[in-house]
């Protein structure tokens, strides 16, 4: 019987693995135009967004407003946010450029270091976000992918999920000024 348990428990974990590889961002290696994050994230940039939750119902909408610079191979996205609800938010992220098409960053809200590979026109972002929510912080994954459409304009796609459960997703558009 341990062992019919011990099959059915690596069954379902490789499922479990599977389910999570998704697309390699090197599919995108042909894609144009390239994306290069210290040439798009330089200057000021619009967003306008929204918040889905997993059943599809958008719960908060909102506008951010960027300032970006880099310094060699280090840049700074300065992120003010405005909520449908009326209520404001900054993130400050430190981005670093590791070198053939991958990325590091850092900011006061993001558990660890965020990862980030970028091929053709697409980058794929991942991190760990401390969300507050009713009173808590919560650990929320998100599997951030960026799709560069000209040079002015980036269309993203976030994937939230905890302990590899969907909880929504964010979308959201960018216009570089």
């Amino acid at each position: 019987m341990k062992t019919l348990y011990a099959l059915a428990f690596a069954l379902a974990f490789a499922l479990g693995l599977t389910g999570c590889a998704g697309v390699p961002v090197e599919k995108y290696r042909a894609e144009q135009p390239k994306l290069d994050l210290a040439e798009y994230f330089n200057g000021t940039l619009d967003g306008w967004g929204m918040f889905q939750d997993r059943s599809g119902e958008v719960v908060k909408r909102f506008h951010v407003v960027i300032e970006a610079r880099w310094q060699g191979n280090t840049g700074t996205l300065d992120e003010r946010f405005t909520w449908s609800d009326g209520t404001t938010s900054q993130r400050v992220w430190t981005l670093v450029k590791e070198g053939d098409g991958r990325y590091s960053g850092r900011a006061d809200d993001v558990i660890g270091t965020a990862v980030g590979e970028a091929a053709g026109n697409a980058l794929r972002w991942r991190y760990v976000l401390a969300l507050p929510v009713d009173g808590k912080t919560w650990h929320v994954d998100f599997d951030d992918w960026m799709f560069l459409m000209d040079d002015k304009v980036m269309l993203n796609r976030s994937l939230m999920s905890k302990w590899g459960f969907r909880l929504g997703e964010v979308t959201l558009s960018f216009r570089k000024r």
